[in-house]
């Protein structure tokens, strides 16, 4: 269990991380979600000693990290993909991490085995891809076979059979009753991994609950419907019940209404149907909601090149 209790980060007079208190649970894939400069990282690295908290604590199982003994064997981490020496060998940089927590030279195999890197393990690590760097760093996670587990980012440069292995793998890890901390971008992704979400923004804690609960909390499911004549097609379904918001100039999303009425209603107000579907809540929609108040660096719509 990862344990954090008003984990706080200032840079000068910038603050980071902002009060962070939270649990992050065994046997679970908790998502850590939040707009770029929110807080992520930064939270991360304080976990493992990389930041020292301004004020507060991070835990790994009761303790922290600079208490732990064989840190290796308790924590393992991907947070930067490359940290590996550029000129050793895939083989030698994890054969470099292995004796300096005491894990015997077969781990080292095992590990590369499992990310699928036997291969090219006595290439040097600066000769490798993003996405083999990936795997080079989850090895490296792996290595101490242990029981707390972070990742930030690790579908990064990986092609499609590797974002479903990196899923799978951290579907795995959690199922065996590890704890399993993940940062994303990709909410498609997240959505598919995660079991519980924290979201941050500007360094503050936004929401931890559920995947259910969050995405319940956004805008939800809705009929998608656009016509040439929405403002007619808008009074016609509100008095039938809907609740109608307008998205363009010809599309009204439709709560409260099923798509078959919906068309049903557009006929009846002789109103042409040019497009008509189902918008399934996604944690996409949850997300924006959530973080639109957070974004530190958003560009200005229409903006050209």
């Amino acid at each position: 269990m990862i344990v954090l209790r008003g984990l706080t980060k200032r840079f000068g007079d910038r603050t980071a991380v902002d009060g962070l208190s939270l649990e992050v649970a065994a046997g679970k894939v908790t998502g850590f979600l939040g707009p770029n400069g929110a807080g992520k990282s930064t939270t991360m690295r304080m976990v493992v000693g990389l930041d020292r908290p301004s004020a507060g604590e991070a835990l790994v199982g009761g303790r922290r990290y600079g208490e732990l003994r064989w840190p290796l064997r308790e924590v393992g981490a991907l947070l930067d993909a490359g940290a590996a020496h550029p000129g050793r060998s895939a083989r030698a940089h994890l054969l470099a991490m292995a004796r300096s927590n005491g894990i015997a030279r077969g781990r080292v195999e095992e590990v590369l085995a499992m990310v699928g890197l036997e291969a090219v393990a006595g290439r040097r690590a600066g000769t490798f891809s993003l996405g083999m760097r990936q795997r080079l760093g989850v090895a490296g996670a792996l290595l101490g076979d242990p029981a707390v587990l972070m990742f930030d980012e690790p579908v990064n440069g990986l092609d499609p059979d590797g974002v479903l292995w990196v899923r799978r793998l951290m579907r795995s890890l959690a199922e065996q009753g590890r704890t399993v901390f993940v940062s994303s971008h990709l909410m498609s992704e997240m959505q598919l991994t995660a079991d519980r979400l924290v979201v941050i923004g500007k360094g503050r804690l936004l929401a931890d609950a559920p995947m259910a609960e969050v995405i319940a909390a956004g805008p939800g499911s809705a009929v998608r419907v656009r016509s040439p004549r929405v403002r007619e097609l808008a009074g016609h379904l509100e008095a039938a019940g809907g609740q109608v918001r307008h998205a363009g100039e010809d599309e009204l999303r439709v709560a409260g209404l099923s798509v078959d009425r919906v068309g049903l209603l557009a006929f009846e107000a002789g109103a042409p149907v040019l497009e008509l579907g189902v918008l399934e809540a996604s944690l996409e929609e949850a997300y924006m909601e959530l973080t639109g108040a957070s974004v530190e660096f958003g560009a200005s719509p229409g903006t050209g090149v």
